[in-house]
């Protein structure tokens, strides 16, 4: 569950990465848009201006038949338009806002009048506050020639409203902030706050770098002291910047929502894993007591049931001879060692090695090397476990009163392996004993060899030999292993 989570936090995180650089490449289109609106209008505006300038009232000093063609283009920009001829020295010779230009004060901005005339080329001002109009203005002056020499600058300074409608339709939502600045980086124009922001200079952040670079894309801090991701552009045409950006938090804001809901609907599946985890752990557990105390309760009555029947031998053999008494207590305490050992691994199996070593442990105490085995751990079933501990017990103990174990010097070696037949696996097991008394082969078959040979092949699919040779007996068994052993 916990590494699904994080996967899905690294989506998030990539979406928002991929948001973000869309979100960068979003302000840079805006800009240049605003800018190519911008340049639209005021190239406009010049060529308005130059088609003034050729009119002859113009060049003449008719000043009257003038007035009337200058309506004309300050209607197409509203009332608060005003259209200015001076000369060379700055003096206002024609007004569309006064009809009396004696009263009226020479051009403040002389500079740009100088310019003008030097350049005989349009020319695009700073924003400044207008002699006449008592605000802040900006104003597209015109060179008018005659024979080829600047005689008049026409000037024309548009209503400042109408470049806050041009950011205004460019603006797409309220995270957005937009600012046309002029030459020195002053706002003419900006979205929001445009009553308390016009006349200032550029916020800090986006002030060093205009005039370092024509066009970027940077982050900066708002004078509302909002963070965003700003890109610029400069004007060819006017030499203003066009600056766009977008809230930062407009894009973390979605991201923590995203991370918030994520989170939550990961901390509820991880809540849910958890319950069901513990659940699944308290059935296992309580499934494993269960299953311990049952086999605890197998244990002790298999216990009860083996010393019960051992009474009763006690009591039916009470006038038998002692070897038959001792024989049926060892086989049947060989049965209780099988018990014990599958009760060690709570009845789930063990290993035929592990049941050879419980059958020939009172042999290995005193001279372990007297018995020597060889062969692969091959897992057993239950009931092979217990067939074969019965074996295995029968073949020693006859060893240990008749066979190579009844002196000190003899030896067994016990040999096994697993083969893969037609039938199915099968389980070879040979002993072989040396070294102990001279081998006679009985005159008839006791109850050892007939159980030795019976189980083999009843109980364990298999057969079994035994051979009674000078230097010692050979025992050969073959039993099928179970698919589940």
């Amino acid at each position: 569950m916990l590494p699904l989570i994080v996967f899905a936090v690294g989506i998030v995180f990539h979406n928002y990465g991929q948001d973000r650089k869309a979100a960068t490449l979003r302000v840079l289109e805006t800009t240049r848009n605003v800018r190519l609106v911008l340049d639209a209008e005021l190239q406009r505006m010049t060529g308005g201006l130059q088609v003034l300038a050729l009119t002859n009232s113009l060049r003449n000093g008719d000043f009257d038949n003038f007035r009337r063609i200058a309506r004309g283009f300050l209607d197409q920009y509203g009332k608060d338009g005003v259209v200015l001829v001076a000369d060379r020295e700055g003096r206002q010779l024609f007004s569309s806002i006064a009809p009396e230009t004696a009263s009226l004060p020479p051009r403040d901005n002389l500079e740009i009048v100088e310019k003008v005339f030097a350049t005989r080329q349009p020319v695009y001002s700073n924003l400044f506050m207008g002699a006449v109009k008592k605000s802040l203005i900006i104003t597209v002056e015109v060179p008018v020639t005659r024979n080829g020499e600047a005689i008049y600058d026409i000037s024309f300074s548009p209503p400042i409203e109408m470049f806050q409608a041009i950011i205004e339709k460019q603006r797409l939502n309220q995270d957005w902030t937009i600012s046309i600045f002029d030459g020195d980086g002053v706002n003419l124009a900006r979205v929001p706050n445009p009553q308390d922001t016009i006349g200032k200079r550029a916020a800090p952040s986006l002030y060093a770098e205009m005039f370092r670079r024509d066009e970027a894309t940077l982050p900066t801090v708002s004078l509302e002291g909002v963070p965003l991701i700003t890109s610029f552009t400069r004007s060819r045409v006017t030499g203003w910047t066009v600056a766009a950006g977008i809230a930062e938090g407009s894009l973390v804001a979605p991201l923590w929502r995203t991370l918030a809901i994520t989170s939550a609907i990961g901390g509820v599946l991880l809540l849910i894993g958890l319950a069901f985890a513990v659940r699944m752990a308290t059935t296992i557990a309580r499934g494993e007591m269960l299953h311990d105390l049952l086999i605890e309760e197998l244990n002790h009555r298999v216990k009860n049931t083996l010393a019960l029947l051992q009474s009763i031998a006690t009591q039916t053999f009470r006038n038998a001879s002692r070897a038959e008494r001792e024989k049926f207590e060892g086989r049947l305490g060989a049965l209780a060692e099988a018990h014990n050992l599958l009760s060690t691994d709570k009845w789930q199996g063990s290993d035929f090695q592990d049941v050879v070593g419980r059958v020939l442990r009172p042999y290995l105490m005193n001279n372990p090397e007297r018995v020597r085995m060889f062969g692969p751990r091959v897992p057993l079933s239950p009931r092979l476990a217990v067939v074969l501990s019965m074996i295995l017990h029968e073949i020693a103990t006859n060893a240990a009163k008749y066979g190579a174990l009844s002196n000190e010097t003899g030896t067994v070696t016990l040999d096994w392996e697993v083969r893969d037949e037609s039938s199915g696996r099968m389980l070879r097991m040979i002993w072989t004993e040396a070294g102990g008394p001279q081998v006679t082969a009985p005159v008839q078959r006791g109850f050892g060899s007939r159980l030795i040979e019976r189980s083999a092949r009843d109980q364990l699919g298999g057969a079994a030999t035994v051979d009674f040779l000078p230097y010692g007996v050979v025992c050969t068994l073959t039993c099928a292993l179970e698919s589940d052993g």
